[in-house]
């Protein structure tokens, strides 16, 4: 229960300094603890509710919505696939591919990459890359990759930008849930303690924003996704020692 809040702690207080990283942080942090369906479970009710403001706020609903429906739809309906292969492949190779996705999105945010996708190119691109990303949501927990590289490829503005990202996340954390119990992974125990992680997150989340005001935001930043890439790449080394 201490690791379990203490992690929340620490994820909410990312998230309340630069806006994201609560999943991301408490995925990572509880699958080298813990094991990866576990941390995947675990991270459920604390992402929905972080997402679940994020998602609503904003005015821009329907315009996502009209624009995005066929990457949130793909993104949604082929988590189910993922985790019908997370009950069948090796813990350590998934938790490798977590490790791997890791450090991808730091090398991306630190690197400053951004691709541009023109519009035109929405219609394939975006049910495509929906559906890698739910597949991949289903095997190792991960929302960001690719689809948090896609929202920004198209041009958003940056409150568009935030608000999409909320709804994909939140949309992504329900269909997680809801594919983890159909496949017996998620239990009462789990389900419990994931209730009880929302109120440290949300403690630390406003500690966070608290610290917003004295941080720069961007140092903060660049040390988080520091960190994120060498628990990444952690994680790699320690699920190939014990890959079996």
């Amino acid at each position: 229960m201490l690791l379990v809040a203490g992690t929340f702690l620490l994820a909410g207080v990312v998230k309340g300094v630069i806006g994201l990283g609560l999943p991301t942080v408490s995925l990572a942090l509880l699958s080298v603890a813990l094991n990866l369906p576990t941390a995947m479970a675990l991270l459920l009710v604390p992402s929905f509710f972080a997402n679940l403001w994020q998602s609503a706020v904003g005015g821009n609903a329907k315009v996502i919505l009209a624009r995005l429906w066929p990457f949130l739809l793909m993104a949604t309906a082929t988590v189910w696939v993922g985790v019908m292969a997370l009950t069948r492949l090796n813990p350590s190779l998934l938790t490798a591919l977590l490790g791997m996705l890791l450090v991808t999105y730091s090398v991306v945010n630190l690197g400053g990459i951004r691709l541009a996708i023109p519009a035109r190119h929405e219609v394939w691109a975006g049910p495509l890359t929906g559906l890698v990303n739910g597949v991949l949501t289903g095997m190792t927990g991960s929302f960001v990759v690719p689809g948090v590289m896609f929202l920004q490829a198209i041009g958003l503005s940056r409150d568009v930008l935030i608000q999409a990202m909320g709804m994909l996340f939140m949309a992504s954390t329900v269909a997680l849930g809801l594919a983890l119990q159909q496949s017996k992974i998620l239990n009462a125990e789990q389900a419990i303690l994931s209730i009880g992680a929302v109120l440290p997150a949300i403690v630390g989340m406003v500690a966070g924003q608290a610290l917003r005001r004295r941080l720069s935001e961007q140092r903060f930043r660049t040390m988080f996704f520091v960190a994120l890439l060498l628990l990444g790449a952690y994680i790699i080394a320690n699920a190939v020692r014990t890959f079996k």
